[in-house]
């Protein structure tokens, strides 16, 4: 025989909670995955195949997800190793291509996207060591808890880069001739 039933109904029981569980995650944290992935490829159509990327690695180890209070977490790191895969497949050029922006269609005037603009660019500006616990606090709502497990970094070096990344943007948001310097 092909099999016991009762074991098969259990199969087909687990596979439709794996799906659900799946549907939550996606449901849930999509939109903040999807502008995460803005901001660290700088390009809609790339950050959309690198979260289909993240969420289709996530279907494949959803079981080893074991607590879900650290799946916001568990995704973003999918994300950000995702992101990083796509610079190891293949090296890109951007000396010759203007980086594009992203502008938040919802606000009113031109002086308010001004204004976005001008702050997302000095935070592109920023070291990556600054810039990404910055985004993930900003973008994603992440606490310094948070931070410090998905960058596998000790909380205090984490809060240590939130300050002098906020540091380093307000000094160049009031001086706009400064350029953003890594601090070592």
């Amino acid at each position: 025989m092909f099999g016991n039933k009762k074991s098969d109904r259990q199969v087909i029981l687990d596979m439709a909670d794996k799906q659900k569980r799946y549907e939550a995650l996606v449901q849930t944290y999509h939109s903040e995955l999807y502008r995460f992935a803005c901001w660290l490829c700088r390009d809609p159509s790339i950050a959309e195949d690198v979260l289909q990327e993240t969420f289709l690695r996530a279907w494949r180890s959803l079981d080893s997800l074991l607590d879900q209070k650290a799946a916001k977490s568990w995704l973003i790191t999918i994300l950000r190793r995702e992101n990083a895969r796509r610079f190891e497949r293949k090296q890109f050029d951007y000396s010759d291509v203007e980086q594009d922006t992203l502008v938040d269609t919802t606000t009113d005037s031109l002086e308010q996207n001004m204004e976005q603009t001008n702050l997302q660019r000095q935070i592109m500006k920023l070291p990556d060591e600054y810039r990404e616990p910055l985004l993930l606090q900003i973008v994603m709502g992440c606490s310094g808890e948070e931070i410090s497990t998905i960058l596998e970094l000790n909380k205090n070096t984490v809060m240590t880069r939130l300050f002098r990344a906020r540091n380093q943007l307000k000094d160049s948001m009031t001086n706009p001739q400064d350029q953003i310097r890594g601090v070592k």
